[in-house]
């Protein structure tokens, strides 16, 4: 064994279990779309199963409606109701101290240092690849990255139809599985805003965060010239500069800049779902026979779903204004 602390593994281990939960909490605040889908409401955890399975809602009961005395009650079978199947993926970090590391910390203060270092590196690196994933459309590292907003809002078929999750949105009959597309074709607008908008919403139920690049941002904030400009004290507390578009924030993400994209989002039908067994989950620290380190993966099975892309909006093209 190299030089060091005798108990050097087990205080790697149980100091970096005692971590994890810290380390989630600052991956999913860390950037505005993990914050929407992580603040104040919880993540979704499951169990198991072949595929995670999305129950979806698409049609109404037809056997709703008055009647008076004796009439016949409808009791014809109803439809309107499927499931998106998503397949499961994986993700994984990997935290590495060397040999003559654990030489150079061998004092337990000085181990937990070193750790927390290494933590501190591995979380940054997460923050960053998990968040260009989740605006990517899943064809990434050879189609193994999860779910982003490309795939689950984006173009498709210049309509919002392409097929996702089991469920064909090309089939004119399964339109209803089509998120709210529009090409602007030059500056943005707020009526243009104001059109997705609208087409995403039905009464209350409307988009909860508009995510944008820098660039359209700031033309946004141009359009407010001399008005009361609101903001999110939510997405404020959160530490992101944030405006209002009809009473929804609006905010940037660098992943998004010279991209021309605007998503209009209600994350109350986005929904990152974890594997309840297997969720930023540590393996023990392990020292193998031909490397003069020790080493611990962080595993994560998941996946990011939506259950109603027609809530969702995306706008795109928007030059610079």
């Amino acid at each position: 064994m190299a030089a060091g602390n005798a108990n050097f593994d087990e205080i790697l281990s149980t100091t970096l279990k005692n971590y994890i939960p810290k380390l989630t909490d600052n991956i999913f605040t860390a950037r505005p779309l993990f914050y929407a889908l992580t603040n104040g409401q919880t993540i979704r955890r499951v169990s198991g199963g072949a595929k995670i399975v999305v129950p979806i809602i698409y049609g109404t009961n037809s056997t709703a409606g008055s009647y008076s005395g004796t009439d016949t009650i409808s009791t014809t079978a109803q439809t309107g109701i499927t499931a998106a199947e998503y397949d499961w993926k994986q993700y994984a970090a990997t935290v590495t101290i060397n040999g003559i590391e654990e030489a150079k910390n061998n004092g337990e203060a000085q181990i937990i240092d070193l750790l927390e270092g290494k933590i501190f590196q591995t979380q940054e690196t997460i923050i960053e690849n998990m968040n260009t994933m989740f605006f990517g459309n899943a064809t990434g590292n050879g189609g193994k990255d999860w779910m982003g907003l490309a795939a689950l809002v984006g173009l498709g078929n210049d309509d919002g139809s392409a097929a996702l999750a089991g469920i064909d949105a090309t089939d004119g009959d399964n339109s209803w599985w089509r998120s709210q597309v529009q090409n602007v074709g030059g500056a943005i607008t707020q009526a243009k805003m104001a059109t997705t908008y609208n087409d995403c919403s039905v009464g209350n139920d409307q988009p909860t965060i508009i995510i944008t690049g820098q660039a359209q941002y700031e033309a946004y904030e141009a359009l407010l010239e001399g008005q009361i400009r609101y903001t999110d004290t939510d997405m404020a507390d959160g530490g992101f500069q944030n405006l209002l578009f009809k009473g929804c924030p609006i905010t940037f993400d660098g992943t998004l800049e010279g991209e021309g994209k605007m998503y209009m989002l209600n994350t109350k039908y986005l929904q990152l779902v974890a594997h309840s067994d297997v969720w930023f989950k540590p393996t023990p620290f392990v020292r193998p026979t031909n490397i003069d380190a020790v080493y611990s993966q962080l595993l994560c099975y998941g996946q990011l779903t939506t259950s109603n892309r027609a809530r969702q909006g995306y706008l795109y093209g928007i030059t610079p204004a």
